[in-house]
């Protein structure tokens, strides 16, 4: 295994951020992080970048413990930040020029290594544009350029496609996936897009209340639910208990104006459900969704609204760095 976090845990006084965090990744696997706002996502990647030290437990990253060996651990990442931290009065060349001098490329690699990484993310015909005059996917595959320009391992990816139009997301998604096919990285990313997760990720570990409670192949999550889902939108206070003895009903997800039940061949029983619950606004019938496992696991919908309601990694690291000094 490339990564093995042993029972990794963070602490601030009584609130704990990561508990006991079990995890192992492998080469060249696409990773995902989910969880609601407050779960632990930030927390364990800034442990794992060395960001943060933990209360208790380690990882081992490339074959390094974050703890004993840092430096060699930071030589065996890349990091592409929710907030854009590219020089904007620089050109997307001279970004990567520097990138690769902070991070000890040898001198004779160097061109090699922005001239190939230009060509990953089709950025070779606007090397020598100001990087203030890219769009915003522009920018995102700059700096997935950036984050792989030493060779990394591995890089982290923290809400790669926030704030991106529809378009900019896909030619992202395939970037990413042509970095770990040609470059042969592990990608561990965090999302608030669950049809990202479910494109992008070999693997999910959800988590809440610094906790993983699930972790799977999105296609194993989606059918570990079984079942069909019915989602049932109502006015007002129902008392679900009624549909509870009804034995196709699997599960109940109560939510406002409405509730998600899980059910045995939905389309056969869906009349009797409707006469069991009464009037209702809306009915939708669906086989389930990473956003349904979520549901399922946390009690919890997931915001898919572009917004992170944890804040971003780079915002996370320089509250930690300014707060260390």
């Amino acid at each position: 295994m490339l990564i093995e976090i042993k029972s990794l845990t963070k602490k601030y006084n009584s609130f704990v951020a990561a508990d006991h965090i079990n995890l192992s990744i492998k080469s060249g696997e696409i990773f995902g992080l989910l969880g609601p706002n407050g779960a632990g996502k930030t927390t364990t990647l800034m442990m794992l970048s060395t960001l943060l030290k933990p209360t208790t437990g380690t990882a081992i990253v490339n074959g390094f413990d974050i703890i004993k060996e840092p430096s060699q651990v930071r030589k065996s990442i890349g990091m592409v930040f929710q907030e854009p931290s590219s020089d904007e009065l620089l050109t997307g060349y001279e970004n990567l020029k520097l990138h690769t001098m902070m991070f000890g490329v040898p001198a004779n690699l160097r061109e090699q290594r922005i001239k190939e990484g230009l060509e990953l993310v089709g950025l070779t015909a606007e090397k020598n544009q100001l990087v203030k005059k890219y769009s915003g996917g522009m920018r995102r595959r700059l700096e997935l350029a950036r984050g792989l320009s030493h060779h990394p391992k591995i890089i982290f990816l923290d809400e790669p496609t926030l704030g991106l139009d529809p378009n900019a997301r896909e030619q992202i998604w395939a970037y990413i996936k042509k970095l770990v096919k040609k470059e042969n990285v592990t990608i561990i990313i965090t999302t608030h897009y669950m049809d990202e997760a479910d494109r992008l990720c070999d693997r999910i570990a959800i988590i809440d209340r610094g906790k993983i409670v699930a972790i799977d192949s999105p296609e194993n999550l989606k059918r570990k639910i079984g079942g069909d889902i019915i989602q049932l939108k109502f006015k007002g206070e129902r008392n679900l208990n009624s549909l509870k003895k009804l034995k196709f009903v699997k599960k109940i997800d109560k939510f406002e104006n409405g509730a998600a039940l899980t059910v045995s061949d939905a389309s056969k029983h869906l009349q009797e459900i409707l006469k069991v619950i009464g009037t209702v606004e809306s009915v939708e019938m669906r086989t389930p969704t990473l956003n349904d496992v979520f549901l399922h696991y946390t009690g919890k919908e997931y915001h898919q609204n572009g917004e992170s309601p944890e804040g971003g990694f780079f915002e996370k690291a320089m509250t930690y760095r300014a707060r260390s000094k």
